[in-house]
C-alpha cells in the first residue's frame, strides 16, 4: 500500500545557512548543501549553536536542481537553505531509511529546474512498509571499504597501447525502450532502469522488470555519449546502445573500458550523437599483450585501486 511521504515523515525546512560564512573544522559537524552529489556533504563546520542542529537518523532532500535526490544522514548535521530534512514518525532502522531514499529518487523524472520539489515533496507516494527482504540486510555492507582487492601497484603507460575497433571487440546493438509508466505498473524491484543521464551510472530507479542481460557496456546516444558498465540485468529508456563483449569481461575490465570510452566524450554533442553507426567506426587504444588487448592488466589495474573492494 502506498501512502504520502508526509504520513511517514516529519518534513522540516531549515532556515538559511551559508557554508562560506561558517568556520570550517575537519572534526566538526557535517554541513549538508542543496547539491545532489557526495551525499549532499560540502564539508564540516564548527558546531553553530545559533542554528538548528539535526540528529543523525534522517533523510535530506535537496530542493534545488534539475533532478530530485535523497540522502541518508547517519551523523548529526547542519544544513543550507533549500534542503528538506525528513525524520520518521515511527522508529526506523538505518536500512529502512536508505530504502526510502531510493524510493524518493525514483520520482526524479517529475522534476526539473522549472518544477522543483519544495511544495510537492510531502505528497510523493511511497510504500507504507519496506519489502521484507530489506529488513535482513546488514547495514555494514553499505559502509565503504577503502582497501584494494590486490595490494600491488600498476603503472599506466599508454605509449605502447594499440588501437582496437569497437566492432571487433563488441556486438553493438540497441536496447529495447521501456516506458517509465510501464515500469511503474510492474512496481519497485531489483532491476536497474538505465537512461541517458550521466549520473548514478545512468540508473534512474529499480523495478521488477528487465529486458536486457547484464555484464555489458551501455552508451547514451542522445546527449554526450556517456558510457557505463551495467553488471545486472536491466531495462532501458530510449537512446541506450549496448556493447556486448565478444571476449570474457569481468566487472573490473568493464570499468576500465568505460573510463577509456568516457575520455572521448568530446567527440559527441547534441548535433553529433554516439549512434550505433558511429560507435562501429570507433577505435580505442588499449594495453597490449602480444597482439591482443591485455585483459589481465586491465582487470588487475582496477583491482589495485583504493575502494576496489566495494565493486
Amino acid at each position: 500500500m502506498n501512502i504520502k511521504l508526509l504520513e511517514l515523515f516529519e518534513i522540516h525546512h531549515p532556515k538559511t545557512m551559508i557554508f562560506v560564512e561558517e568556520l570550517e573544522n575537519p572534526n566538526g559537524t557535517y554541513f549538508i548543501s542543496s547539491k545532489g552529489t557526495n551525499n549532499g556533504i560540502v564539508g564540516r563546520i564548527e558546531r553553530n549553536e545559533n542554528r538548528q542542529i539535526y540528529k543523525g537518523g534522517a533523510i535530506t532532500v535537496p530542493l534545488k536542481g534539475s533532478v530530485l535526490e535523497a540522502f541518508y544522514q547517519e551523523e548529526e548535521f547542519q544544513v543550507a537553505h533549500q534542503v528538506a530534512v525528513l525524520y520518521p514518525k515511527r522508529k526506523m532502522l538505518a536500512v529502512e531509511l536508505i530504502y526510502y531514499t531510493l524510493i524518493i529518487r525514483q520520482n526524479k523524472y517529475k522534476y526539473n529546474y522549472g518544477r522543483q520539489a519544495d511544495k510537492t515533496l510531502k505528497d510523493i507516494l511511497v510504500p507504507e512498509k519496506i519489502p521484507d527482504g530489506w529488513k535482513y540486510l546488514d547495514i555494514k555492507k553499505f559502509e565503504p571499504n577503502k582497501n584494494p582487492v590486490i595490494n600491488k601497484k600498476f603503472e599506466i603507460d599508454s605509449s605502447n597501447w594499440k588501437k582496437f575497433s569497437l566492432e571487433d571487440l563488441f556486438e553493438i546493438t540497441g536496447s529495447k525502450t521501456t516506458p517509465l509508466l510501464e515500469l511503474e505498473e510492474y512496481g519497485n524491484g531489483k532491476y536497474p532502469f538505465v537512461t541517458t543521464q550521466a549520473t548514478n551510472n545512468g540508473v534512474e530507479g529499480f523495478y521488477d522488470y528487465h529486458t536486457e542481460k547484464g555484464n555489458v557496456l551501455v552508451v547514451d546516444s542522445a546527449v554526450i555519449g556517456y558510457c557505463s558498465y551495467q553488471p545486472f540485468d536491466f531495462s532501458a529508456s530510449d537512446h541506450v546502445e549496448k556493447l556486448m563483449p565478444k571476449f570474457e569481461m569481468d566487472k573490473y575490465i568493464g570499468l576500465f573500458l568505460t573510463t577509456v570510452l568516457n575520455k572521448e566524450q568530446y567527440r559527441y554533442n547534441y548535433g553529433r550523437k554516439a549512434s550505433q553507426s558511429r560507435l562501429k567506426q570507433r577505435s580505442i587504444k588499449l594495453p597490449l599483450k602480444k597482439d591482443d588487448p591485455d585483459w589481465e592488466f586491465m582487470s588487475n589495474y582496477i583491482k589495485s585501486l583504493p575502494y576496489s573492494a566495494n565493486l
